[in-house]
């Protein structure tokens, strides 16, 4: 009698780098099926660290695949017969909690998992109901996570694993508190991991009082090194026509395919410049901490689906946002840090492709360059506009003020109000946005692990 033949995809699965890592064969099927078959460098040294139980620090740069990174361990070490919380994810945004929520939703390849998303913005009720009906993963903003357990709602005295994902802001004096009170409400024996793509000094300091004996994964460039598959720009614009020099920018991108994301400074600024640019007739969305949740969903998932193939935003998009299609990113205004930049210029270059960033910066802003410049490194160099390839409009003299755009294009379609009330504050909206004095922080006992960075091939990081 012959013997039964072996299903290729079998034979496939059995053979899958992340069932030798550990993964479930479920799991490496869950993965393959969304065009992920090969570790990435951070996946290939956390995951198994993670599954033994150890605490561990991963370091690498955005859109490398650290979701998977973690994801991963949560899904194969919760016992889906105990319907309770048994793994707590703390992000810094909504938008990042959820698309974390949904990436780990996927690799349920037994869809035997139940996963939570617990944010502000949105009506307690079903996310209480969700917890009662045995969500086993949460994923949540501080902020929420504190309401519902201040209301009763969430129990986290039999935690297994908790997660800080963009630990750098986590661990940072408007989070810290806090994660303090959420991680005073778990066992004292739970698995620990952090998680970032900038990893200051301080960042390692302040987790030894939170992780045992960790280990620490760091994969790449290091800290503040943007990937260099994208290639960087830095342009000084004369004064008073950064407007001008961001039509030029998209008007050179016309015909090209792929989403455009432009950064400013302040929710009221980041109004106005999506205001100007609909009025000149560009396909425009924005995105700021001043909307509905609904409202934010919306544009987010516009932008995602290629209906909005521009944005618009304040650092709200900076963390978490994860578009493969984003072909440029335009920092209009720079942010408060280099930090901030590495995650702007993140968005774009993901899962390995290449990507290009824009920095516009103008004669004021050369102080506020030198020392993002000084932070990461000095490697960018400001560049003169490029006149000859994209003119600009002449300037027009004002009485008593600085030579100022013309922009009289503006106001063909609509007219652009001013409000005087509006304050310059930068956006800094979150779930949690409370401030505290740091307190001493000490050092731990850490075993370095470091990996050569490399590509993933064409495989998708998320």
């Amino acid at each position: 009698m012959s013997q039964p033949q072996a299903r290729p995809d079998a034979d496939a699965t059995v053979a899958s780098p992340f069932v030798q890592l550990g993964a479930h064969p479920a799991t490496a099927r869950a993965l393959a099926r969304q065009g992920i078959e090969t570790p990435t460098p951070i996946q290939a040294q956390t995951i198994p660290p993670l599954l033994a139980g150890r605490d561990v620090i991963g370091q690498s740069r955005t859109g490398s695949g650290k979701t998977i990174a973690f994801g991963l361990p949560l899904v194969e070490q919760v016992d889906p017969s105990l319907r309770y919380v048994q793994a707590l994810v703390l992000v810094p945004t909504r938008e990042l909690a959820s698309q974390v929520g949904d990436v780990i939703a996927s690799l349920d390849g037994r869809h035997s998992v139940r996963v939570a998303q617990l944010v502000g913005g949105r009506p307690l009720g079903p996310q209480r109901q969700a917890l009662l009906s045995g969500a086993q993963i949460i994923v949540g903003a501080p902020g929420r996570i504190l309401d519902h357990l201040r209301q009763g709602n969430l129990n986290l005295q039999r935690l297994r694993v908790v997660v800080l994902d963009e630990a750098d802001q986590m661990l940072d004096a408007g989070f810290a508190p806090d994660i303090e009170r959420i991680l005073a409400m778990t066992p004292p024996t739970r698995q620990m991991a952090l998680f970032t793509a900038t990893l200051p000094e301080w960042t390692i300091r302040i987790a030894g009082r939170y992780l045992h004996d960790p280990v620490l994964v760091e994969v790449g460039l290091g800290e503040n090194r943007p990937t260099p598959a994208i290639a960087q720009t830095v342009y000084v614009v004369p004064q008073g026509q950064r407007l001008d020099a961001l039509k030029a920018l998209l008007d050179r991108r016309r015909d090209v395919s792929g989403a455009t994301l432009v950064f400013g400074r302040t929710k009221h600024g980041v109004k106005k410049l999506a205001r100007q640019l609909d009025a000149l007739g560009y396909p425009v969305a924005a995105l700021q901490g001043n909307m509905s949740q609904t409202a934010r969903d919306r544009v987010v998932a516009d932008f995602r689906a290629g209906q909005a193939p521009m944005l618009v935003a304040t650092n709200v998009a900076a963390r978490g946002l994860d578009v493969v299609t984003i072909d440029q990113v335009i920092n209009y205004e720079l942010p408060e840090s280099a930090e901030l930049f590495t995650h702007r210029i993140g968005r774009t270059g993901r899962m390995d492709r290449e990507g290009v960033a824009i920095t516009l910066i103008t004669p004021d802003d050369m102080l506020a360059w030198k020392k993002i410049q000084r932070d990461l490194g000095g490697r960018l160099q400001p560049q003169p506009w490029p006149h000859a390839d994209m003119p600009l409009p002449e300037l027009r003299e004002h009485a008593g003020n600085r030579a100022v755009a013309v922009e009289q294009g503006v106001r063909v379609r609509r007219p652009v109000r001013m409000h005087t009330h509006m304050t310059g504050h930068s956006d800094t909206s979150n779930d949690s946005t409370r401030t505290a004095r740091r307190r001493p922080r000490h050092s731990a006992s850490i075993d370095r692990k470091r990996a050569p960075s490399r590509r993933a091939g064409d495989s998708m990081v998320r």
